[in-house]
């Protein structure tokens, strides 16, 4: 069993493009199911076995999303063993995902956005500096974290209007800057080798960091933001990283933007994930109608 993940494994980074992040996530998912399972080959397991599996996480107390997240990393397997043919059928096929419900995302209002850029331009030194810069391209662009802090120097060394990424399964998207970003990045720039003293190898990235990476890490840009929440009077718990891309994704559409668009900008596959934000949507159209349909004037 054990040989046939790591096969799945290479299968998923070679062909599909699966980071790091996503192949630990499947081995620790496998993994889980091998060691509850009293068959002697967890590979030859049954639909009643893999549906007892799944009924156990419930009674574990996990939540529906991960039960949901374990079936379909089941699935995936499955299907691979299906496709070597080291099985016949794929027992994981015909069993239901459980219900989840769907959260809405989190974002911070415009004006606490305001209060944090705010409190990055009070801060001294080259540090301040790329806070702000950080938190001015987060904002105009919804980058993920990751995407955010591997950004390479060159895709900002020249005053760029967009930023080209490489996304998830290295899916490349352009993303328009605003004003406001590249001025910020301009400013930052012209003090950069500040930050660049004492780094081996972090002249490649945008935002060089000391550190095995080079650059400014996802947590350490969590933390930072957090602190920087604390200054500004907003809420910590609410401030993170991917709060700024909802909170990107949320004004753009309350200010008018298409939905295909955001989708373009963010990088998802599919409008269903981008459609999280309709409720963004929902809003802005009960606001038109309330203020110009003529029977709501009425208060009818």
């Amino acid at each position: 069993m054990a040989h046939a993940i790591e096969r799945f494994l290479e299968m998923m980074a070679a062909e599909r493009g699966a980071s790091p992040r996503t192949l630990d996530a499947y081995r620790r998912d496998l993994a889980d199911f091998c060691e509850t399972q009293s068959v002697a080959d967890p590979a030859e397991a049954t639909t009643r076995e893999l549906r007892a599996y799944l009924r156990g996480l419930g009674d574990r107390g996990f939540a529906s999303r991960t039960q949901a997240r374990r079936l379909s990393a089941l699935r995936q397997f499955f299907l691979f063993l299906q496709g070597e043919g080291d099985r016949a059928d794929n027992p994981a096929r015909l069993l239901d995902a459980p219900r989840i419900g769907r959260p809405l995302p989190k974002y911070l209002s415009e004006t606490d956005v305001d209060r944090l850029l705010a409190a990055a331009r009070d801060l001294k030194g080259i540090a301040g500096l790329r806070m702000v810069a950080l938190l001015e391209v987060s904002y105009a662009t919804g980058l993920r974290a990751s995407e955010l802090v591997g950004l390479p120097f060159a895709a900002i060394a020249r005053d760029p209007e967009a930023l080209i990424v490489s996304g998830k399964g290295g899916k490349e998207r352009s993303v328009p800057l605003t004003q406001a970003a590249r001025d910020a990045l301009a400013v930052y720039r012209t003090r950069r080798a500040e930050a660049l003293k004492g780094i081996k190898g972090g002249a490649k990235w945008a935002f060089p960091s000391h550190g095995r990476t080079g650059h400014v890490t996802r947590d350490a840009l969590q933390k930072a933001m957090k602190t920087l929440a604390v200054q500004a009077g907003v809420p910590p718990h609410k401030v993170s990283p991917h709060v700024m891309r909802h909170s990107f994704a949320s004004h753009l559409l309350a200010h008018g933007a298409d939905l295909r668009s955001v989708q373009a900008m963010l990088g998802h596959s599919s409008i269903t994930t981008t459609q999280i934000y309709t409720h963004v949507l929902e809003d802005r159209l009960r606001g038109l109608v309330e203020g110009s349909h003529p029977l709501a004037k009425l208060g009818l």
